[in-house]
């Protein structure tokens, strides 16, 4: 299975063919995982990479009811799930992105930015769907009091503990696809930048099981950049689309507004007043002032950072703005006035040819034959 046009062959085990053929390599790993699912022998550790771990069944109104919580096996599903999700990089790319460059004819700083934010879009609107339909069907959003009510949240639905699952993976994929990419070195620290923070904040928010609080945060978020991500694309299929920024301006500031909302509303006032105070590993319970005032430090950090980040980024288009609206005032006063075009005998009033005194020229004779 090939995933991308094999222009030119490379020597084995060079830079260049592991470049070329990372995603066939990672692809056949995953083949080779499956393939232990079909023997005895193999299958209970085949499992560990494919299925979360540490599940629990429970009694509940519902009936029986399976819950997960987290342990260490947890890193053979986000390495499985790693490979997935480089596998799925390099489809969207060989089959979405490719051929849309090749039609823009985009420089190599505007390509590179533009596969970012191809490969972010996707990922963004995939992930604010699947976080979406989990708070709904959860009910974290009709009831708000429930991202604080009853912490330690350590049991954890399937579908929420493998949405933290892949979102770790996928994150994690994205630090060895800045060399499968061939980023620029201007690019990589600003990427892992961004890289770095999301891999931090959903492990704390796994770790600490702040998972419903995190849920909410996430969607958020992710509405956000994929506002940001879709006006850069159109951007770069046309300059003159740039009402798209000011609409992800708007969503931008509310977002940073309403995360530090919902972190002090949840975590300064919510679990100040819980009735499970104290450091409890084996509980799962982190609800101590340190560890909450750490958080919200981290959070409050983070967005400041983002909205200097903003500002900067606003202040910046404004500049460019003014300074081609400048432009464009100079050339206009450069350019010179054209001359009417006059006859050589005067001009013409009401269809009559006058002369330059007002006079009427005189006609000629014409001779007889």
């Amino acid at each position: 299975m090939a995933f991308r046009r094999r222009n030119k062959s490379y020597p084995f085990f060079s830079q260049e063919f592991l470049i070329q053929n990372h995603a066939d390599i990672v692809f056949g790993l995953v083949i080779f995982i499956l393939i232990g699912l079909m023997f005895e022998a193999t299958a209970k550790t085949a499992i560990l990479f494919i299925q979360p771990q540490y599940n629990v069944t429970t009694l509940s109104s519902e009936g029986e009811v399976t819950l997960y919580h987290y342990g260490w096996k947890d890193c053979a599903t986000i390495l499985f799930y790693f490979f997935i999700a480089i596998i799925l990089h390099a489809v969207v790319q060989e089959y979405l992105l490719d051929k849309v460059n090749r039609r823009l004819h985009l420089s190599k700083s505007k390509n590179t930015k533009f596969n970012e934010s191809g490969q972010l879009c996707v990922f963004h609107l995939v992930s604010s769907v699947w976080s979406f339909y989990i708070l709904i069907t959860e009910g974290y959003l009709l009831h708000p009091s429930t991202l604080w009510e009853n912490y330690p949240h350590v049991h954890l639905r399937f579908q929420v503990k493998f949405f933290y699952l892949t979102q770790l993976a996928y994150w994690l994929h994205a630090l060895p696809e800045l060399y499968f990419q061939k980023v620029r070195k201007e690019e990589i620290s600003r990427q892992l930048q961004y890289i770095c923070l999301y891999l931090l904040h959903i492990s704390a928010a796994y770790l600490l099981n702040l998972s419903r609080v995190g849920l909410v945060l996430l969607f958020l978020q992710y509405v956000s950049e994929l506002g940001f991500h879709i006006a850069r694309l159109l951007y770069f299929t046309d300059e003159n689309h740039q009402k798209m920024f000011d609409l992800w301006a708007v969503s931008f500031v509310f977002t940073r507004m309403s995360t530090l909302t919902l972190m002090f509303l949840a975590v300064g006032f919510g679990l100040a007043r819980s009735e499970y105070q104290g450091l409890d590993l084996e509980m799962g319970n982190f609800n101590t002032v340190l560890i909450r005032m750490t958080v919200l430090l981290l959070v409050c950090l983070t967005q400041s950072w983002l909205l200097w980040k903003f500002i900067r980024f606003q202040l910046r288009r404004w500049r460019e703005f003014r300074h081609e609206q400048a432009v464009r005032k100079k050339s206009a006063a450069k350019q010179p006035l054209r001359p009417l075009k006059r006859d050589s005998l005067g001009h013409h009033e009401n269809g009559v040819l006058k002369a330059e005194n007002g006079a009427s020229p005189r006609t000629k004779k014409l001779k007889s034959p």
